[in-house]
């Protein structure tokens, strides 16, 4: 692999000679781990022409360095940093510890994800599958996208998405999911919570209160909170968010917004039912506040009859609608969307112009070849087949493997399920153990407004394929077996499936 040139600045003591700087000056790159053991160095010759010194001099250095253990030199094969040469210092140099003060950490900023061990299977995430992903689909279309136009589309800046994905989003939204959505009022964004993100700036001030659903996703509470808001959980019942309870707060509160997940419930997959869903806009619209509506899986609903976003109902006035397309894709694109009336989205526009302007044109650009010729529609229809086959098959091997320990239900959509383990287990611990025993879940409480021990877990399904949810169930089962200090329970009757949702 090439590699950048190193910058190398003598050392600020012009009192010692220069090989003498030089030599400091890349003995404390090396104690401070900038440069680790066997980097190169660059060729003597390279380095006094950047320097301005003589080859003679870069020598020198270089010798001094070796005297002392720090590099080895071969001939032909240049100058690296030693195998032997000691560690990086284990705490930072004074000068590299600030003595500014932080601001304080919002109290549900999540914690980055521990790296999965090799050959562990996780289920602590509902998140596609990146094998099924039509990769090859997209490099043609990324070619193709920039190909003939490199220049402008690379130099193109509209903060507000380009063209053609919006266009193309615009339609879908209108026709798969009854949104008066057009062309000037959909934003394409870096990910779901920027969007978010730019709602809270447009909608929020300080103090102002926000109702969010008491289980729900931490980085979307992280940043209302970032903007200011005070947020205030509500429960949830298998119908969704409990519209009795907002009502009920709204006779005590102010509330300024409601942040929630209708379609598929984050995390616990229910749907809510369509008298709430216009009972909620009703009370939006008699007490002014606004309904902010994260749809992000949208496209994947197996049974039942389809419903329709709260933002193509009556109330859809007061209604921000959110949605991700990371959720058809792949977990690593995090290209998502915002659609808002047109007084809302005229400041969504002028906040994302003011804080993001550039986008990512190019590959907004190929993703709108995705939509255009049709392979997006393809690669949803084909992956619905495929997760509602895998939802169905770790339902199955968990009541085989797991018997009565576990009680779900089937999800009517989504890509995980919602589970409630039997009383008397303790699901953290069920999940450290399921840890050393190579299978990756969370419990609730990671999705918990008031991060409280809870006895329900939520599986995705759609990460592995059915041999691999069969071995991720039969690892849960004897985690669980080694939890409770005995072999692994006898199979069950895989119909063993049942309802619970508590907040």
């Amino acid at each position: 692999m090439r590699r950048w040139e190193l910058t190398v600045a003598l050392g600020a003591d012009d009192r010692l000679p220069l090989f003498l700087q030089l030599a400091n000056a890349i003995a404390d790159d090396i104690h401070r781990g900038r440069l680790k053991p066997g980097d190169p160095l660059p060729g003597t010759r390279e380095l006094a022409q950047s320097l301005g010194v003589s080859r003679n001099t870069v020598v020198a250095g270089y010798d001094e360095l070796a005297a002392e253990g720090l590099v080895d030199t071969r001939v032909g094969g240049g100058t690296r940093v030693a195998a032997t040469a000691p560690p990086p210092r284990a705490q930072p140099a004074p000068a590299d510890a600030p003595t500014y003060a932080l601001a304080p950490m919002p109290p549900h900023l999540p914690a980055p994800p521990a790296p999965a061990a090799a050959g562990a299977l996780s289920l602590a995430a509902g998140v596609p599958d990146p094998r099924l992903f039509p990769s090859a689909a997209l490099a043609r279309a990324f070619r193709r996208a920039i190909g003939p136009r490199a220049r402008s589309l690379l130099g193109y800046t509209d903060p507000c998405g380009h063209p053609r994905l919006r266009c193309a989003l615009a339609d879908m939204l209108a026709r798969t999911r009854g949104l008066s959505a057009t062309p000037e009022n959909v934003m394409v964004t870096r990910s779901i919570e920027q969007a978010i993100d730019l709602v809270a700036r447009a909608l929020l001030a300080p103090g102002d209160v926000v109702a969010v659903e008491a289980f729900g996703y931490p980085p979307a509470w992280s940043v209302l909170q970032m903007a200011g808001a005070r947020l205030l959980p509500l429960p949830l019942d298998d119908d969704g968010l409990d519209v009795d309870a907002l009502q009920a707060l709204l006779a005590r509160e102010r509330v300024r917004a409601v942040l929630l997940t209708p379609h598929h419930q984050f995390p616990t997959t229910r749907v809510m039912s369509a008298p709430r869903r216009a009972r909620l806009a009703a009370l939006a619209l008699e007490h002014r506040f606004a309904i902010i509506e994260d749809d992000y899986d949208h496209e994947y609903h197996y049974a039942g009859k389809p419903v329709l976003p709260i933002a193509a109902g009556a109330g859809r006035a007061n209604v921000v609608y959110v949605g991700a397309l990371s959720g058809v894709l792949a977990p690593g694109i995090g290209t998502a969307f915002v659609t808002a009336p047109p007084p809302v989205f005229e400041r969504l526009a002028a906040l994302r112009a003011a804080s993001d302007a550039r986008g990512d044109a190019a590959m907004e650009c190929a993703i709108a070849e995705l939509f255009e010729d049709g392979e997006l529609l393809r690669h949803v229809r084909r992956t619905r087949r495929v997760y509602a086959a895998r939802r169905d098959a770790l339902a199955d091997a968990l009541a085989r493997h797991l018997g009565g320990a576990l009680r779900f239900r089937l999800p009517a959509g989504g890509l995980a399920l919602w589970a409630r383990a039997d009383d008397g287990i303790d699901v953290a611990a069920w999940a450290r153990a399921g840890a050393d025993e190579g299978v990756g879940f969370r419990d609730a409480r990671a999705f918990d407004f008031r991060r409280r021990p809870q006895p329900y877990l939520r599986l995705g399904f759609s990460y592995l394929d059915e041999a691999e949810l069969e071995e991720a169930a039969r690892r849960m089962a004897r985690a669980l077996a080694r939890l409770r200090g005995r072999a692994p329970r006898a199979a069950a009757d895989p119909s063993r499936v049942a309802s619970g949702v508590a907040a």
